[in-house]
């Protein structure tokens, strides 16, 4: 189960999410869905890096039973600013975000990892028919 915390206008039918995140894991997810502002302020809180990013993920650091895997924030700035360069549907690209950031939840890490975390992002986005665009903007 994906619980939603929607800080913004945008409604997305989430089945599409709850399909990906059941094809990983059992586990439930927290979302949070923001502004550039709101994702500035957790960026900088949490990493150090004073400026706006389209996804940051929190995973919790133990695995404790019924509790859920951690927490994905999206930035709907970034999602609306990425389907028009990219024409996809806002839809379509806050669910690569959302892969994007479950894929760090599970333990991806495309900053240190030799190429996982990316053939792990094409294989879902394959597999749920998905725009390239975030493996060509990748690449």
């Amino acid at each position: 189960m994906i619980d939603i915390e929607n800080n913004t206008s945008f409604e997305m039918n989430t089945s599409l999410l709850e399909d990906i995140t059941s094809s990983l894991t059992s586990k439930d997810i927290e979302l949070l869905i923001v502004n550039n502002d709101e994702i500035q302020e957790l960026n900088k809180e949490h990493r150090n890096i004073d400026k706006a990013t389209d996804v940051l993920s929190f995973p919790l650091e133990f695995d404790i039973p019924n509790m859920p895997l951690g927490s994905i924030v999206i930035s709907l700035d970034f999602v609306e600013e990425k389907a028009k360069e990219y024409a996809n549907t806002k839809e379509e690209e806050f669910s690569l975000l959302f892969i994007h950031g479950l894929l760090h939840l599970l333990g991806f890490d495309h900053e240190i990892d030799t190429g996982e975390h990316r053939e792990k992002e094409e294989e879902l986005i394959k597999q749920f028919n998905l725009p390239n665009s975030l493996i060509i903007r990748n690449s």
